[in-house]
């Protein structure tokens, strides 16, 4: 789960081949109901389903297959298997570095085998070479949505990639200081970027330094972004002061944000999530807390647990004393 509250990076290029509006290009038009070719269309239609009743010989029958076909509740059922074929794996080295990278996120996202180990060799060719386009744009973000963390790190990868981030000290460096006394934009930006250095290796304890400090800023637009960036640095000390954002910031919007990168968004691991419990049970019975940060609690961990009790925090003590957690 990542509900963007905007977005820090650039605003997508247009699409080779999008319908402009002013185009000229005539669009499909609907159907008249009261044109004399509706009727023959029903007509033909009608005589369809009249044959297939009369050959198969029995009407149940043939809409239970029918229903049956076109169906999309049951358990999930391959179309093939989930792995990158040769023919694909041949075929990459004709594509341009944009097809390349948005063809390998895609198979990425749907977990195809192989697709993360050619992201992994290919993406220092890619640098410079892509652009985020509004499909490679809705790719990254679907990413960074995964349940998968693999898929999440792939999003970081190749959203550093598209923004020609260098990862070096020097970048973070020139970062904090666009953080510290850039514009609005410009510091959303810095923080984003931060976040995703950080956790691909570069100085994460120096990045993890410099998100903090953002969030004592009186910008509440500063603190959000100083939140989703810890969020996906997701280190182990980025969990105090997220914890501490979520209960004592003024906005609602970041305390919003700081609950759900503690329960879902981001890249903390699951065993990192679950290790909040017992402060989020400490929360539930904190009366200084307004009604609406009480039911971020209980969606956190209703989300980190997967269990659907009620907003109640003794059925909650319940639950964790007897799983022995």
């Amino acid at each position: 789960m990542h509900s963007w509250e905007g977005d820090p990076r650039p605003e997508p290029v247009q699409e080779y081949g999008t319908i402009r509006p002013s185009s000229k290009v005539k669009l499909d038009q609907s159907i008249d109901p009261r044109a004399g070719s509706w009727r023959i269309l029903f007509a033909v239609a009608v005589g369809i389903l009249v044959a297939v009743f009369v050959a198969t010989g029995n009407a149940r029958a043939a809409i239970e297959r029918v229903t049956k076909f076109l169906t999309v509740q049951g358990k999930p059922e391959p179309a093939s298997p989930a792995v990158l074929s040769e023919h694909e794996i041949e075929g990459l080295d004709r594509k341009t570095p944009q097809q390349q990278a948005e063809l390998l996120l895609e198979r990425a996202i749907n977990h195809y085998a192989g697709a993360n180990v050619q992201i992994g060799t290919r993406v220092e060719g890619w640098a410079g070479k892509l652009k985020l386009t509004p499909r490679f744009n809705s790719l990254i973000t679907t990413a960074l949505n995964s349940n998968d963390p693999r898929v999440r790190a792939v999003g970081i990868e190749l959203d550093l990639t598209a923004m020609g981030a260098i990862r070096a000290p020097e970048s973070v460096e020139r970062l904090a200081q666009q953080a510290e006394s850039g514009s609005r934009s410009q510091r959303v930006w810095a923080l984003w970027q931060l976040g995703l250095l950080g956790n691909r290796g570069v100085v994460p304890e120096r990045v993890n330094e410099i998100l903090v400090k953002q969030l004592q800023d009186p910008d509440p637009e500063v603190r959000h972004w100083a939140v989703e960036g810890l969020a996906y640095l997701g280190t182990n000390e980025t969990i105090a002061p997220l914890l501490q954002t979520f209960h004592d910031d003024s906005s609602a919007i970041v305390r919003e944000r700081a609950g759900c990168s503690l329960a879902q968004s981001g890249m903390l691991t699951q065993e990192q999530r679950r290790s909040v419990i017992p402060h989020l049970l400490d929360y539930a019975d904190d009366a200084s807390l307004d009604a609406q940060t009480h039911g971020w609690v209980y969606q956190a961990l209703r989300d980190i647990t997967g269990k659907n009790l009620p907003n109640d925090s003794a059925s909650w003590r319940t639950w964790y004393s007897a799983s022995g957690s």
